[in-house]
């Protein structure tokens, strides 16, 4: 039987365990990513290792916090370089792009592994890489040279069929992927791509496409390396770091879904989900306030080229502000040569910076009660920066009719012909801001103030006891748990960045877990499905680890914050009924007896002493992740010359 592009990757870095579909496995890691906001700690958790380079080909990116409002990120970023140049990492500097984008455009290997501190790295699956986003824990051993431990995945194929019509991009596609998928339910799961309209989708479109995989809560999504991918390889004058890399005809799939290019329509996520998604034409008409176009989503040089396109000669609707931020440094100078720039100005256009910006909450904040239409992946309540304003996810098609008509507009009503972007054959390249690690490794690394050591928990107790301090519904993401925004600063500094965990739930839940540790209890989340969706920021485990979180009761965990909940320590159980949810309250005093012997069952019970009862728990940890979590999490286990 053939083998599928997952078999194909994994079997060559395979160095422990079985493909099988829900067995844990390790594979051996070629390349890291890591950005400032989660990069920070990856690299003080790499040099706690007391390891002098990093085993694999590593590069760190400054794109998320480039808004410099006090010394605390250009500190960091200046620690970020020397730490760099120390230990054998290339170094992207601000300004240069967005991880995802340059990765791709300078870094990306087909067939090759990849983890990234940042949720969206399988947006690099759209040349045949296997990419994960995870912790930057993960992150930091897999640059020691240790092995990343998986759930092998379900692989369902996609079979893209037929093309697009005109008015319909790749953001059409994976919002209707979202339709179909939704944002939970599909941990433990892979998505490959084939069918016969690959050959119409160049690699830009793919990566829009495996970039929203991350909002589908999947393991990660990949298209195969093909002709389409060379085309790409050889405009980037890497034609060398290309292979080809197809499915065997004849590739097992555990599931197979097959979508109609031709059938998609302009779609639309409403708030506040990614999986709300709409037709367009099922809320036109609705007024606008701001539109912006960016994020690795969709700031290529195609989209950006389509923006400018549709707007040369026309201009910005007088009560929209619109804003445009090139991915990177190469798409900003291609349009600046080309004139693009020029034309996207004179529309009234604002030119961000070649960064994360708006999308992580970092600059861009609409006004009060405002309806926002962006490109980027996540429109999550107060992710925006202001907290009442209302953000839906288009296509940059769709963004443009907005901000040319002040209101929702299907692109197909405009009434002008569809601009057709061709692709160069030769793209600018100057990799002048791609900084190569220093030869020499005498090298002081620099450390403001706003810099500490990474925290380490302890061994957990024999017995658990803890009280109940938040009680959350469905789909709480890790911009609930850990606010970015104004608050991403202190990422590096976990005292004062663990005072705003919930934040926007209950602002005063750290000095609930204070009063705790005072009375000499740990601290219990309780949350229901899909809990920790959303970025990687490994922050929403270590800050409430800082806090004295030892256990998260929930109905389901998403696959990135379970693996760092483990990472740091806290015991994660999920309820066998949903009634034993319900039942519980905030301040009941909880209990684990044994806990050592507990979780060695499938099944743990936990005692209720304020209510006088017990119930069951399910734990499906792994032996593995059973021994780091009970030693107090991943820096402890490693500490005892484990990984």
């Amino acid at each position: 039987m053939g083998k599928n592009l997952v078999e194909k990757i994994i079997g060559k870095h395979l160095l422990v365990g079985e493909m099988t579909a829900g067995q844990e496995v390790a594979i051996r890691i070629d390349q890291t990513l890591t950005q400032d906001a989660t990069g920070t700690m990856a690299y003080l958790q790499f040099e706690a290792m007391g390891l002098s380079r990093v085993k694999t080909l590593s590069v760190s990116y400054v794109d998320h916090n480039t808004l410099q409002d006090g010394f605390e990120n250009a500190d960091d970023h200046r620690y970020l370089q020397t730490v760099a140049a120390k230990h054998g990492i290339k170094y992207s500097k601000a300004g240069n792009g967005i991880c995802h984008q340059v990765h791709l455009e300078r870094i990306s290997r087909p067939g090759a592994t990849l983890l990234g501190s940042d949720s969206h790295t399988p947006t690099l699956g759209a040349v045949g890489m296997l990419a994960m986003g995870v912790g930057g824990l993960d992150v930091a051993v897999a640059m020691a040279g240790g092995p990343f431990y998986l759930t092998y995945p379900r692989v369902i194929r996609v079979n893209l069929e037929g093309k697009l019509r005109p008015w319909c991009s790749a953001k059409d596609i994976v919002l209707e992927m979202l339709k179909i998928f939704t944002t939970k339910g599909n941990v433990g799961t892979l998505i490959e791509y084939g069918g016969s309209g690959l050959e119409t989708l160049t690699v830009p479109e793919r990566s829009t496409i495996t970039n929203m995989g991350a909002e589908m809560g999947v393991t990660t999504s990949i298209f195969p390396s093909d002709e389409m991918t060379l085309t790409f390889f050889k405009a980037q004058a890497r034609e060398d770091d290309w292979h080809e890399l197809k499915p065997d005809e004849d590739a097992r799939y555990d599931k197979t879904v097959t979508i109609d290019l031709g059938a998609i329509q302009p779609n639309v996520a409403c708030p506040h989900s990614p999986d709300k998604v709409k037709r367009i034409r099922e809320i036109e008409g609705l007024e606008v306030n701001q539109v912006l176009v960016g994020s690795c989503t969709n700031s290529s040089y195609r989209d950006v080229m389509l923006v400018a396109a549709m707007l040369k000669g026309r201009h910005v609707h007088p009560n929209v502000s619109f804003g445009v931020a090139p991915g990177s440094r190469q798409v900003l100078a291609m349009i600046a040569k080309n004139g693009a720039l020029r034309d996207l100005v004179a529309a009234g256009a604002r030119i961000l910076e070649t960064a994360c910006g708006f999308c992580v909450g970092c600059g861009q904040a609409p006004q009060s009660k405002a309806v926002s239409l962006r490109t980027n992946n996540r429109n999550f309540e107060g992710r925006s920066g202001t907290k009442d304003a209302a953000v839906y996810l288009v296509s940059p098609e769709t963004a443009v009719a907005a901000a040319l008509t002040g209101k929702v507009t299907d692109p197909r009503d405009l009434g002008f012909v569809y601009p057709q972007i061709v692709l160069p054959e030769v793209y600018y390249i100057d990799d002048s801001m791609l900084l190569e690690p220093a030869a020499d490794t005498a090298i002081s690394v620099y450390r403001g103030p706003n810099i500490g050591e990474p925290p380490h928990n302890k061994a957990m107790p024999k017995t658990l006891t803890a009280k109940v301090t938040i009680k959350v519904g469905d789909k709480i993401t890790t911009d609930h748990i850990m606010p970015a925004g104004p608050f991403l600063k202190y990422r590096s500094n976990v005292p004062k960045y663990s005072k705003y965990v919930f934040h926007p739930v209950d602002p005063g839940f750290s000095e609930k877990c204070e009063r705790n540790k005072r009375d000499g209890f740990n601290s219990v989340i309780v949350a229901g499905l899909s809990y920790g969706q959303g970025s990687s920021r490994e922050h929403a485990a270590l800050c409430p680890m800082y806090l004295g979180v030892r256990l998260l009761l929930a109905k389901s965990v998403e696959r990135i914050h379970a693996a760092n909940l483990v990472n740091f320590g806290i015991l994660q159980l999920t309820f066998i009924s949903d009634a034993d949810y319900d039942r519980l309250q905030d301040g009941d005093e909880l209990e684990i007896e044994n806990v050592y012997q507990a979780v060695e069952n499938k099944q743990v019970t936990v005692k209720n002493k304020t209510q006088g009862y017990s119930f069951h728990t399910q734990c499906s940890l792994t032996q593995r992740q059973k021994e780091i979590m009970l030693s107090g999490g991943l820096l402890n286990y490693a500490a005892n010359g484990k990984r």
